[in-house]
């Protein structure tokens, strides 16, 4: 499977599950207001493949890495993300951990994800961890980890 999707988008992922009007996102309740709604658009901007919100939430210098190792930048990570033959059709992510530090923090968890691509249907179960930098009065995503969890 590509690397790019849901958490990365990365993460998207399947065996006919039903559809899902949006992603089930994690739980950001106790982290600064802007930086919770930073966070939220981000988990949906992935489940809806938004390329102008996945462009606005990404570092231009952003990174993400997969458990084969290799790297892919924020071009090449929407790219994968908004591609036509994938489709995200269930996300949820559990087992949240969260550090915040001042213009910095670490979101990260579990995900679930199950969808459709390039007409095969994909189950995903994965540990993600997202690195956000707040710059010019704005959170974005510098760099994701993710790695498959064996199911």
């Amino acid at each position: 499977m590509r690397l790019s999707g849901w958490c990365g988008a990365i993460c998207a992922m399947l065996l006919a599950a039903p559809v899902h009007a949006g992603p089930e996102v994690g739980d950001y309740r106790g982290l600064p207001s802007d930086l919770a709604a930073a966070a939220i658009a981000y988990d949906v901007a992935q489940f809806k493949s938004d390329r102008s919100e996945l462009e606005r939430l990404l570092a231009d210098d952003y990174t993400v890495v997969g458990s084969n190792g290799r790297g892919q930048t924020k071009a090449e990570d929407i790219a994968g993300a908004i591609a036509p033959e994938r489709k995200t059709t269930y996300v949820a992510i559990s087992k949240q951990v969260r550090r915040v530090w001042p213009n910095g923090a670490v979101l990260g968890g579990i995900v679930d994800a199950r969808g459709v691509d390039q007409g095969k249907a994909f189950v995903m179960r994965a540990r993600f961890v997202d690195v956000w930098a707040k710059r010019n009065g704005r959170w974005q995503v510098i760099f994701t980890q993710i790695n498959d969890v064996p199911r």
